[in-house]
């Protein structure tokens, strides 16, 4: 489907992002506990730094290892502060690759993550030539559909993940 190399690292005016690794563990303990990302995203249980280096040792590292991207760190250019997430995911549930991002509060609002998502959908669509991306969100996270909306995704539908009942509003995006 993809031609195997690993992408790690990109660049944008502001923002440089580079896949998630150990050195991360704190950030991503951060991250994934902000009253947004459990709201929208749900609780992954990562309540130490010790469980955020299994976090990303066991959910994001081996399907870097398997496709060549995965989630990467948002980091601002200016000053090196990790920010947020990013990246493309082969997500238990959804046909095709999806879509997110996540930020922490201080540096939502600012178009970082319009930024930071802009260049990870035109890296799947015109370098890896994917058909198209996906994208899934909470019914009532406006600010994603916004952003979504703003990247030229569409709303196709609605779906509900295995295991679990909350309704997600399905976007997508298709290659030109």
């Amino acid at each position: 489907m993809f031609e195997m190399k690993f992408y790690t690292h990109f660049e944008t005016e502001n923002l440089i992002l580079r896949a998630t690794n150990h050195t991360d563990a704190a950030f991503v303990l951060e991250l994934l506990n902000t009253p947004k990302w459990i709201k929208y995203i749900g609780d992954r249980n990562v309540k130490t730094v010790e469980d955020a280096r299994q976090y990303i040792a066991n959910k994001m590292q081996p399907q870097q290892e398997r496709l060549g991207f995965s989630n990467y760190t948002v980091i601002r250019k200016s000053d090196n502060v990790k920010m947020g997430s990013c990246g493309l995911y082969d997500r238990e549930g959804l046909e095709g690759i999806d879509i997110g991002f996540a930020f922490l509060p201080a540096y939502e609002g600012k178009g970082y993550a319009y930024e930071a998502a802009k260049v990870i959908r035109d890296f799947g669509l015109n370098t890896l030539g994917m058909e198209s991306i996906q994208a899934i969100t909470t019914v009532d996270n406006t600010a994603s559909q916004k952003l979504l909306t703003k990247l030229g995704f569409l709303q196709t539908g609605e779906t509900t993940l295995p295991g679990d009942t909350e309704k997600l509003m399905v976007y997508n995006i298709y290659r030109e």
